[in-house]
């Protein structure tokens, strides 16, 4: 049993949080049941690796780029307030967890939750995802979750919630509760995405599983309701005259952020970057402005050349998988394997109307004197809005892109504002150990689910798992011809649903 435990923790924390060896066990395991010759499983296997790890690698480095200058406005403003950002809510689930324990020690009480029950979590809600996948025929499930990282700092958070809501269960029924909550959540969340995605992909084999799936989903159908009949998407725009800049993906990011950085770090000054070692005093401020805003181009276009390189080979292999252990299933994966499809403008536009959004809502809790502040965080203000403004944009064209990123924006600050400023167990909330997660997900559906599991408890708890069942199976009644076959066969997939629409 020791070595058994040992095993999982070891693949839990080297393999299942490490995206790039999840999908290179995917793609390995799905050549073999494709019987591909062995130098092409292991050849594909690693291209699958290595394309996950360019992504981090734009990834980290967007996050690296930009967070010193968000850190630098909370200091120079000397604002004591909670930053949104996974990074930041890690540390605030940490000394959560510690504090409660300690209050409890110091009652004479234990309580049963602890940092060491999220990797069993994690375990059991894969294993609930994968089991609903099994049985799709009834579930109507098509999506697994493979965004390790993601998985385990949902693990986390949702831990911290439902604790919230039920302080005095042993450990076994918090494994159980989150289990099955997060299984299902993971499910269904990835498989809103799956219909938006192989629209948007035509037929890429993969949909979204990350922070913010409700959202894109809720998105993508306010897109398509308010702006769709005559939507002129960013890729159809082709501008004129020097204008015809903009129309390369790079140069208009690099232009768009050199405006952006230059406010933001003319704000801050130089000697706040030479003081944090970023810069010498020797070294051109001008200059170390334009290489940030430079360098952010060159994260993107990092980021998408990961996309591409992993993308195709998960893809293909996936397919010995579905065909054979779960069919018609497709693999989630992280929300910025879709910038390289569709406008790569909308990545850049969602971000700054995400970034607006944010502010304007920051602003009112200023004006409002909220006894909570919140702080924008990197990875919600762009990974949640660049990825919302990707499916808007296809669904809505460009007004979209840049209503709907502004929308999330005002929900990501307003919704963690909310649920951040709950005590937890009589103690302090996340707002007083400054950070919450703060992606779209997280700030509105996970707020309500703990509101109502705070308030209705058991009742509530069974609500909301009737609820997540209950969405699969609406998305099948409304589209029963081809919910299938659209991750099946896509070619077929298109041909029938343009004969019933008469085209």
């Amino acid at each position: 049993m020791e070595i058994l435990q040992k095993f999982w923790q070891f693949f839990a924390t080297e393999i299942l949080r490490q995206p790039a060896y999840v999908i290179g066990l995917i793609v390995f395991f799905g050549y073999l049941l494709l019987k591909k010759k062995f130098y092409d499983v292991i050849g594909g296997t690693l291209k699958a690796i290595i394309g996950v790890f360019i992504l981090s690698v734009g990834t980290g480095q967007l996050v690296t780029n930009f967070r010193p200058i968000l850190v630098g406005l909370k200091e120079k403003f000397q604002l004591s307030a909670m930053v949104i950002d996974p990074y930041f809510g890690d540390p605030a689930v940490q000394a959560i967890i510690k504090e409660q324990t300690e209050n409890a020690a110091s009652l004479g009480k234990e309580i049963g939750i602890s940092l060491s029950l999220v990797i069993y979590v994690m375990l059991i809600a894969l294993i609930v995802n994968l089991l609903l996948v099994k049985f799709s025929k009834y579930t109507k499930i098509r999506s697994v979750f493979t965004t390790g990282h993601v998985q385990y700092q949902q693990s986390g958070i949702a831990l911290v919630l439902i604790f919230s809501a039920f302080p005095n269960l042993a450990q076994w029924q918090y494994i159980l509760i989150m289990s099955v909550l997060l299984g299902l959540y993971w499910a269904v969340g990835s498989n809103l995405t799956v219909d938006i995605t192989q629209d948007l992909t035509e037929g890429g084999g993969f949909c979204v599983a990350h922070q913010q799936m409700f959202g894109l989903k809720f998105f993508s159908i306010l897109s398509e309701k308010l702006f769709g009949k005559n939507k002129q998407r960013l890729e159809d725009i082709k501008l004129p005259g020097f204008l015809s800049m903009f129309n390369e993906n790079m140069v208009s990011t690099a232009i768009l952020m050199l405006l952006f950085f230059s406010v933001l770090m003319g704000i801050l000054g130089k000697d706040y970057f030479i003081a944090a070692k970023l810069l010498k005093e020797s070294a051109s401020f001008p200059i170390f402005i334009f290489n940030r805003a430079i360098h952010f181009a060159v994260y993107v276009a990092i980021l998408q050349l990961g996309v591409r390189t992993f993308v195709s080979e998960l893809t293909n292999s996936f397919q010995g998988i579905s065909n054979q252990l779960l069919p018609g299933a497709v693999p989630g994966i992280d929300c910025a394997a879709v910038y390289g499809f569709g406008s790569q403008n909308a990545v850049t536009i969602g971000f700054l109307a995400g970034a607006l959004g944010q502010a304007v809502a920051i602003l009112t809790l200023i004006a409002i004197k909220s006894p909570v502040l919140v702080i924008a965080g990197f990875v919600p203000v762009f990974f949640d809005n660049a990825t919302i403004a990707v499916f808007a944009n296809n669904k809505g064209g460009y007004k979209a892109a840049l209503v709907m990123p502004f929308i999330a924006g005002l929900c990501q600050v307003f919704g963690s504002g909310l649920i951040a400023s709950v005590a937890i167990n009589g103690l302090g909330g996340f707002a007083s150990h400054g950070g919450y997660i703060g992606m779209w997900d997280w700030a509105v559906v996970w707020p309500i689910f703990t509101l109502i599991m705070q308030n209705l408890h058991w009742v509530g708890l069974g609500l909301i798992v009737l609820v997540l069942i209950v969405i699969p199976q609406i998305q099948y009644s409304r589209n029963k011809d081809y919910y299938f076959l659209i991750t099946e066969d896509y070619d077929a997939y298109v041909e029938l649903k343009a004969k019933k629409e008469g085209k």
